[in-house]
């Protein structure tokens, strides 16, 4: 029988705080990495460059998938979660034990021949690390810092391949994982091994190209022979080739090339260690990165510091689950703060399109989908990374004409609705301002980037700025079909693209007015409005009346039937194609909810509180919302604005354990580089924001209790449940104290954040009058300043 203070003990442990060290314990870089999730699972730093992981021949554009079959090999550089094209996966290297019958070309060169599965038992992930088993008995195992990847092969004792010695053979690639090659080069020390070289590449989601050099060198054993490949053969001469698109051998598919170092049996354990440096600069910087990160081979030493590193990085958050808490939800927490800092990525000092002092960041999948959690989670974890994004942005701006809506591998990306970085760049401006300014950004030349958005039109609006801007500043509205002469890009998606350039505009005007530019805030508050002109009051569907439907040019309404493109009709048929008609990645249903900055006017437009929230019931119970594409999360927290937030405590306790766990498929969609990571994890803590402005909902944290210390001020956030239960019946908050005063607001500003304090709240099992007040819901253009004292001019 055990002691009393035996189990007193063992309440302790399970209720103490996470952090620290601990915190690792529970992220799993495999969530995710099925089912269409593209997650990262390798090793990498917080935002950064290198990113090592065994590539899947099946579903693997994030690099490796759980459920990806075969893998074809081992590259550094990934982004996480697109939903698109494979991106990146360059220069990946191969191990092979030796060569059946100790011949050269029995060796497997090209993909298609080396390709190889794995024992799915062996894969294991955590921050900073990754390892599996071949069938052929060759274990690899990987780790990064910030340009450089290393590997470590331990090779069996004997080869499974017939007749081979144990002589392995490594090969580096010049392809990557869309076979996107145009140009390349390779070439092969034969004293040393050391294999370097380049390759020209595409975008997996935008325009250009772009440049990316590596140096491969070895250590563990002595060097046998070396040589290149191309398509399926290999010669110890020469020592260099290079490759160009010609036109018959890129179709179907690049033509192979690289070049292979082959070595003597290893000195110890049958290990090979392989360094791969990276740079976007040249092949010697490549080398330098290389030997100034990892001087010695390292391995446990390189993991050790990527380890510290992301324990620096998450550390900022603690929990106390609670007693009996189940495990899975510290897992899918953690694991989902974790993929909120994989990316963007800190490229800087590795932009060759420019010089400057200013941080280059990369890799922004895409701002679309980012600025509705992943910008605010970074900021309320790492706020200095964040003001370093915006700066990078700005910068982009400066040296470009243009800030980006998506951005990847040097290149611009395609635009899918407003010109979001405005969206980004309000939320640190209401947030942050003076701690920004603190830290070189200069909110002068943000407000004339974000101004460029508002006004001028570019050449190529697909890639950058705004489309249609004739039309928006003379009918108050994206036309279907709109007459404009002034720019090109995908002439479809007039009802989505209209209620986010006019939530664009409602960012701009905010900064505006803090900025002294008074007829600039009215200009773009009113503009903010211009969603009502596509909202069409008679338009029926499912019984609810009034939806956005196409507008023609001369002010006629066109038809398209609000559930096209739900999960109950055609759900993919709004994309960026031609074809890809009026509202983008979504319905009528789900963009008539997006007025995120006057909500009180659209619950007016809509009939009312009560009428309000039976359609977003409806809304969220009939199949209509697809919480897998990043627009779905807003609607989770509109019930705070009619007055019902334990509404909104009981859609977020659908969604998470429903759509959330900790299987290998346990998000739903792909990540989106950590959108879905962010909006779990920002739920659990017990708020959401409503990203733009200075406004986080409050719902219960899924844990007893969650702190936050602000890295900048060293302040300390915490909100307490109390009557916390892990049966989650109790998710109505009954009353709440802030600071040990009474607090009745259902949200609170990010001041909450910066200057630190303690939200307690009081749970029980049923609805209760907190937040209910029109006091007490978050703020609206139209009318918030009356009702609460809150204005968005403060």
């Amino acid at each position: 029988m055990r002691s009393a203070g035996l189990v007193l003990l063992l309440a302790a442990r399970r209720t103490i705080a996470q952090s620290g060290s601990s915190i690792l314990e529970f992220v799993d870089p495999l969530i995710g990495t099925a089912n269409g999730g593209h997650v990262f699972a390798g090793a990498t730093l917080p935002f950064g460059m290198a990113k090592a992981v065994a590539d899947s021949v099946t579903d693997g554009q994030g690099g490796y998938a759980t459920k990806g079959g075969k893998i074809k090999g081992f590259s550094h550089m990934h982004d996480s979660g697109t939903g698109g094209s494979p991106s990146l996966g360059n220069f990946p290297i191969f191990p092979q034990s030796g060569c059946p019958d100790d011949t050269l070309d029995s060796c497997a060169f090209p993909e298609t021949l080396r390709q190889e599965y794995v024992y799915n038992s062996t894969v294991a992930a955590s921050p900073g690390y990754f390892s599996v088993k071949m069938v052929s008995d060759i274990k690899a195992e990987m780790t990064v810092t910030s340009h450089t990847a290393l590997y470590r092969f331990t090779f069996p004792n004997s080869p499974v391949e017939r007749n081979a010695t144990l002589r392995p053979l490594i090969l580096a690639d010049l392809n990557d994982l869309p076979l996107s090659r145009s140009r390349g080069a390779v070439s092969v020390d034969e004293e040393t091994g050391r294999i370097a070289g380049n390759g020209t590449f595409n975008p997996s989601f935008g325009i250009g190209s772009y440049e990316l050099h590596f140096c491969a060198d070895f250590s563990g054993a002595d060097i046998c022979d070396t040589g290149v490949f191309m398509n399926n053969r290999a010669g110890s001469q020469p020592k260099h080739l290079r490759t160009t698109a010609d036109g018959i051998n890129i179709s179907p598919e690049i033509l192979p090339a690289g070049a292979w170092t082959q070595f003597e049996i290893p000195n110890n354990d049958n290990q090979i260690l392989v360094r791969v440096g990276l740079s976007f600069i040249s092949v010697d910087q490549a080398c330098s990165n290389a030997e100034s990160e990892i001087p010695d081979y390292d391995f446990e030493g390189v993991r050790e510091a990527a380890v510290q590193a992301w324990t620096d990085t998450l550390s900022p958050i603690e929990i106390k689950p609670g007693d009996g808490v189940d495990r899975k939800f510290q897992k899918i927490f953690w694991s989902g703060v974790y993929r909120a800092a994989i990316s963007p990525q800190d490229y800087t000092g590795e932009n060759p399109l420019w010089d400057s002092d200013e941080p280059y960041y990369d890799s922004y999948y895409c701002i679309w989908d980012s600025f509705r959690s992943i910008h605010t989670m970074i900021t309320i974890l790492d706020p200095l990374s964040q003001i370093n994004m915006m700066r990078s942005l700005v910068e982009i701006w400066r040296q470009e004409g243009w800030l980006p809506d998506c951005r990847m591998s040097l290149c611009k990306g395609f635009t899918q609705g407003g010109s979001n970085a405005d969206v980004i760049l309000a939320d640190l401006f209401v947030k942050m301002r003076e701690l920004s300014t603190e830290h070189g950004l200069d909110w002068e030349d943000v407000y004339e980037a974000v101004w460029t958005d508002a006004e001028k039109e570019p050449l190529d609006w697909a890639v950058q700025g705004r489309g249609g801007l004739h039309s928006w500043k003379n009918l108050h509205y994206v036309p279907t079909d709109d007459y404009d002469p002034y720019g090109v890009g995908p002439f479809t998606r007039s009802i989505s693209r209209t209620v986010e350039y006019a939530y664009d505009d409602f960012c701009i005007a905010e900064m505006a007015h803090a900025l002294g530019k008074s007829s600039d805030a009215q200009k773009y508050s009113e503009r903010s409005g211009y969603w009502m002109n596509m909202f069409k009051p008679d338009q029926k569907s499912r019984n609810f009346t009034g939806f956005l439907q196409p507008k023609f040019l001369n002010q006629t309404w066109g038809y398209q039937n609000p559930i096209f493109c739900s999960p109950l009709l055609e759900f993919d048929s709004c994309y960026l194609n031609p074809d890809g008609h009026e509202t983008y990645e979504g319905s009528s249903w789900l963009y008539t909810f997006y007025v995120p900055h006057d909500m009180a006017t659209l619950i007016t437009t809509l009939g009312g509180n009560t009428a309000f929230v039976n359609r977003l019931d409806y809304f969220h119970t009939s199949g209509l919302l697809y919480i897998g594409d990043e627009q779905g999360f807003l609607p989770v927290y509109l019930y705070h604005y009619a007055g019902r937030p334990g509404k909104s405590a009981e859609r977020i306790h659908y969604y998470v354990p429903d759509q959330f766990n900790t299987s290998s498929n346990g998000i739903p969609g792909n990540d989106d580089s950590g959108a879905m990571g962010s909006f779990v994890a920002l739920s659990m803590m017990g708020t959401f924001p409503n990203p733009g402005q200075d406004v986080y909902f409050i719902t219960p944290p899924f844990f007893e209790e969650v702190s936050v210390t602000n890295k900048l001020t060293g302040k300390k956030a915490t909100i307490r449940n109390v009557n916390f239960d892990t049966s989650y019946k109790n998710i109505y908050i009954q009353k709440a104290t802030m600071n040990g005063e009474p607090y009745t607001k259902n949200w609170f500003s990010h001041s909450f954040f910066s200057e630190g304090g303690v939200l307690e709240l009081t749970l029980g099992p049923k609805e209760s009058d907190w937040g209910t007040r029109p006091e007490d819901v978050p703020p609206s253009l139209s009318r918030g300043h009356e009702l609460t004292g809150y204005s968005i001019w403060t």
